[in-house]
């Protein structure tokens, strides 16, 4: 029952994930008991490579009274993820107790029968089977994950299925920050705190923008100071007209975006970066929201607090930080994609990456690029549109641009599909004009990850 590993294979990343192991066992005889020991034991060993965090009850649970033991300790283990594994087929009446106990989508494994001998050794698929038919009629969202555990398929399918449940529960608890509101005249990035929470669980706290300013200006010199270092460590190429004072300024805003976040626990965060921003402190963030990005931070520019929270679920799903673009033109073969000035940095082509100013108002600080070519990229975007949120992704390629742009910049080709037609699509479903790029193709991922939501996904 054995796979051999090839090198191109890779685990998934739950670095940071605690994940509850719940294995329902047999209160009377029945089965191989011989062989849920032994997928027992695997199951457990799996986990434990897949996951730096997993938590294991100490209770073995064959009943009520000791289910509810064993979820006690899993939520005293404060778990993020749970797994629920039926070696052999266990008490279906346990099935609703889980769901009362758990408030959130679960992972249900199954794995396989003994191979050898005449006798039904396990069930354990008709058992995940009776559960996941009665989760759905309890309108309960959960993931499925079958296989032997020593197979590595399922464990990157059991990784898979850890990360889509943890980031739908994840989202339920997030906190969004919006700095003033949209930018002027981008009335379609309007969020709805009401909305938001009622479709997906997070929540939405303002901030003045005056208040952001003061912060801004009361960064520590130590601090700028300090920050300035790793910043010229970066040794980022300056256009003409970009001098070391520029990059203070940056490091301001970096820090203060910083600590907005940490003081007030935000997860993600949008900005009104403009015209307040240029016109009062007299330079763009962009560079700092670059930076913030490329750490792992999730901010947004002209208050587009629905595009942050695209770029949280895309984190929260092993993705990454994803870059957020204007859908600048297209033609019948590709998208050329568009921002003035943020970009990150392992998205583009080192050699293109320059300091300059703004196009329009001529003022620092923004980073013009290039996105690398040949990489393949998935485009996502989390709206609201008549009443309800709802979710598009789409593969594509990069590919070499045709024309130097002052910006952040690049061309992507759809896969299987023609940038008008399904720009008409996504204009009639109301998506606001920002796209958020991630490297690698996660469509099949963020479908599932819709269907945890119950959002309707936009083909």
């Amino acid at each position: 029952m054995t796979e051999t590993r090839t090198a191109t294979y890779s685990l998934p990343d739950l670095a940071g994930i605690r994940v509850g192991f719940l294995v329902i066992g047999r209160k009377r005889p029945g089965f191989d008991a011989e062989w849920h020991q032994i997928i027992e034991t695997a199951a457990w060993k799996a986990l434990q490579s897949i996951s730096s965090m997993p938590a294991r009850p100490e209770t073995r649970v064959v009943d009520h009274a000791t289910l509810q033991e064993a979820l006690q300790q899993i939520q005293n283990a404060r778990c993020d993820a749970l797994v629920v594994l039926q070696p052999t087929m266990g008490d279906g009446r346990l099935a609703p107790i889980i769901a009362q106990a758990w408030n959130a989508p679960l992972v249900l494994w199954a794995t396989p029968e003994r191979p050898d001998g005449n006798k039904v050794s396990a069930c354990s698929l008709v058992a995940t089977h009776a559960f996941a038919s009665l989760f759905r009629q309890l309108d309960r969202p959960f993931e499925l994950a079958y296989g032997h555990p020593d197979h590595h398929t399922t464990r990157q399918q059991l990784g898979r299925a850890i990360r889509l449940t943890y980031a739908a529960r994840a989202l339920r608890r997030a906190k969004i920050g919006l700095v003033g509101a949209h930018a002027p005249g981008f009335i379609n990035m309007q969020v709805d705190a009401a909305a938001l929470n009622r479709d997906l669980g997070a929540q939405l706290h303002h901030f003045g923008l005056h208040e952001f300013i003061d912060l801004v200006r009361s960064q520590h010199q130590q601090l700028v100071l300090k920050d300035l270092q790793a910043v010229n460590a970066l040794e980022l190429p300056m256009e003409d007209g970009i001098s070391a004072d520029d990059l203070a300024v940056n490091s301001r805003y970096y820090l203060a975006m910083r600590s907005l976040m940490d003081q007030e626990h935000v997860d993600a965060l949008a900005v009104r970066c403009w015209p307040e921003l240029p016109n009062l402190i007299g330079h763009w963030p962009y560079l700092a929201m670059a930076r913030l990005a490329e750490d792992g931070r999730v901010v947004a520019m002209e208050g587009d607090a629905d595009g942050a929270l695209t770029c949280l679920i895309g984190k929260w799903l092993g993705l990454g930080v994803g870059y957020i673009s204007d859908w600048l033109e297209h033609d019948a073969e590709a998208i050329t994609l568009w921002h003035a000035g943020n970009t990150m940095d392992h998205l583009c082509e080192r050699r293109s990456v320059r300091l300059g100013r703004h196009f329009n108002n001529d003022r620092p600080l923004v980073v013009n690029a290039r996105l690398k070519p040949d990489l393949p990229v998935t485009l996502v975007r989390v709206w609201r549109c008549d009443g309800r949120y709802r979710i598009t992704a789409h593969h594509g390629q990069t590919a070499p641009v045709r024309r130097e742009l002052l910006g952040a910049h690049g061309l992507v080709v759809l896969e299987n599909r023609n940038p008008a037609e399904y720009f008409d699509t996504l204009c009639h479903q109301g998506m606001p004009h920002h796209v958020i790029v991630f490297q690698g193709h996660h469509a099949q991922l963020l479908t599932s990850f819709a269907r945890q939501l119950r959002l309707p996904f936009v083909p």
